[in-house]
């Protein structure tokens, strides 16, 4: 079956993208991760990756073409000929409670070029609620982030498509806002079916009736983890939870429901203590340096390179500095903002050969830049590799490295948290 190639929503409120240019030709074999195409929105020009190998048919719209967010502009198929048009088979008559009210189409954006669908962690408006343009109206969560989207149009909520934990495909419209109050809301998940209600209060007895003595509630088991370990959380929440070193699959292990927000945080603080006993040993087995720096040149590097070199991702060049205090040929850096985490692979060489690394990469080393929260110390403990975490000082920077005994030797750590920290403060010296 061919696989459809669609304008990625590039932006949250981005409606249509323009078509800059192909870089493959109708019938030209294609594999997957290569550019296919280059599109321009309103604030970025990108490229965008096929996401299956074959060959490129039935392209339809070319270099100058406006698309539609979602819009099919070709086919990638198992052979260099166009496939031949199926008969669509006739739609059956839509009953009047199944059809959508007209309106403003909200759809599942890419929040990355190898995106296929988005987990929808929660909705911040009901069927029937009023809601503004940049109102948020759900979080959704990829492989990499979790992000708040806006409604982009002012109006009423009148069709909520996809519940809470459900995964939309990019492209599929999962909320309509109309201008108009709707009378009757239209709630479903993805599946069509409607959204489970909520179940209602047993109703109380009689006053002249004696009430029945109370059962036992009995205890409810923890919550399963989800089998691809990913927990579902607001940006606020995982912000927080980051700003004050807790870890939030304490609330999975405690049974706490999936996702979770701000108010969270406070029942994570409130979780007792994990053994003392455990916490010593791992305390002994871990390492933890810190380096103060009286200034930094990181800043003013960093604009040298997008103005000289092009070079405009910040977190590449954090990822390239890194990378090249960790004595390695090749390296993959995972760099950690709050809300936001980015994998990178630093080849030898130039820091233009730096890019996004493959999905699934395992990390060599992470990078926590709070330069620009309100976090001044980090303690984490250790994790599965060396964590170096940036924080403000006064005018100049700390450098926290901590990592488990058993991944670097004591004298490696004092040279990768003394490499790294001479290259944040003189970053063009270290690159002669």
């Amino acid at each position: 079956m061919p696989h459809e190639v669609i304008m990625p929503a590039l932006g949250m409120a981005q409606e249509t993208g323009l078509i800059v240019a192909w870089h493959k030709q109708a019938g030209e074999a294609v594999s997957t991760g290569e550019v296919l195409f280059e599109v321009e929105t309103d604030k970025a020009t990108m490229e965008v990756e096929a996401q299956a190998d074959g060959y490129l048919n039935d392209v339809r719209a070319g270099a100058g073409d406006e698309v539609p967010v979602g819009g099919v502009i070709a086919l990638i198929g198992e052979t260099a000929e166009d496939p031949a048009p199926a008969t669509p088979a006739p739609e059956p008559a839509a009953d009047a409670e199944d059809a959508l009210p007209e309106g403003h189409n909200v759809i599942m954006p890419a929040l990355g070029m190898a995106q296929d669908t988005g987990m929808i962690v929660a909705w911040h408006k009901a069927p029937g609620d009023a809601v503004g343009r940049e109102d948020v109206l759900f979080e959704v969560e990829t492989d990499k982030s979790t992000m708040e989207v806006e409604a982009g149009a002012d109006g009423y909520v009148a069709a909520l498509l996809a519940e809470a934990g459900e995964a939309a495909p990019v492209g599929d419209t999962i909320a309509v806002i109309t201008a108009e109050k709707p009378d009757a809301p239209v709630q479903r998940s993805l599946a069509g079916a409607p959204a489970t209600p909520a179940p209602e209060p047993a109703p109380e007895p009689a006053a002249s009736e004696p009430a029945p003595p109370a059962k036992p509630t009995p205890k409810q088991p923890p919550a399963p983890a989800r089998s691809d370990g990913r927990i579902l959380a607001s940006p606020k929440a995982r912000r927080l939870a980051l700003e004050q070193g807790l870890d939030l699959a304490r609330l999975v292990e405690a049974g706490h429901p999936q996702p979770y927000h701000a108010a969270d945080i406070e029942v994570l603080k409130s979780l007792p203590e994990t053994a003392p006993a455990a916490a010593a040993g791992a305390a002994s087995a871990s390492r933890r340096l810190v380096a103060e720096l009286p200034q930094e040149g990181f800043t003013a590097f960093a604009d040298w390179a997008a103005d000289s070199a092009g070079l405009k991702d910040p977190g590449a060049l954090l990822a390239g500095l890194a990378a090249a205090s960790l004595s390695r040929d090749t390296a993959t850096v995972a760099v950690e903002r709050p809300g936001r985490t980015t994998l990178y692979t630093v080849p030898p060489g130039p820091f233009a050969r730096i890019e996004p690394a493959k999905d699934g990469a395992a990390p060599d080393l992470r990078l926590r830049d709070l330069r620009h929260s309100r976090v001044v110390q980090v303690e984490l403990g250790a994790e599965e590799v060396p964590v170096l975490t940036l924080t403000a000082a006064g005018d100049g920077l700390a450098v926290t490295l901590e990592c488990p005994g058993g991944a670097l030797a004591a004298a490696d750590t004092v040279t990768l948290l003394t490499e790294f920290a001479g290259r944040m403060e003189q970053p063009l010296r270290h690159l002669l």
